[in-house]
């Protein structure tokens, strides 16, 4: 019985922000994770770690970018994706937030970055997820 259970996995926790900076443009990074493909800054939620201090944590770590404004957007499910770089199940907690400045400070994980007019996001080779999430973010905002 011990061995069965020290081999069950179970979905990793992640936290992701749609982050808007103050001319109204939006975040986007590529990392080498999502081969190729644009996202949001986020990672893994640490035990312990409440969902918004994970995802004020991983912004700062990824991207140097303090958060305000930070909002609930919607909850996604990523199962073996192969954008991504190895196998995995990932539970997406996603969010809007703002940040009063927009110089990055990108760490390792971050191989690219642009800000972006919202509109202008949809035209770049976005993760399925990001996709999502900035659909959902102009649905709203014109809504």
């Amino acid at each position: 019985m011990a061995d069965m259970a020290a081999q069950e996995r179970y979905p990793i926790p992640t936290v992701g922000a749609l982050v808007q900076g103050p001319s109204g443009r939006i975040l986007l990074v590529r990392t080498t994770k999502w081969r190729g493909t644009w996202g949001v800054p986020g990672g893994k939620v640490r035990w312990g770690e409440s969902l918004e201090a994970a995802l004020r944590r991983e912004v700062r770590e990824e991207v140097g970018l303090e958060l305000t404004r930070i909002r609930w957007a919607l909850v996604q499910e990523a199962v073996n994706d192969p954008a991504f770089y190895r196998s995995a199940h990932f539970i997406l907690l996603n969010y809007f937030a703002e940040t009063d400045r927009e110089a990055v400070r990108p760490n390792e994980e971050i191989a690219e970055w642009a800000w972006v007019v919202p509109e202008s996001a949809l035209d770049y080779p976005l993760n399925r997820y990001t996709r999502v999430l900035i659909e959902r973010y102009l649905e709203e905002r014109d809504g």
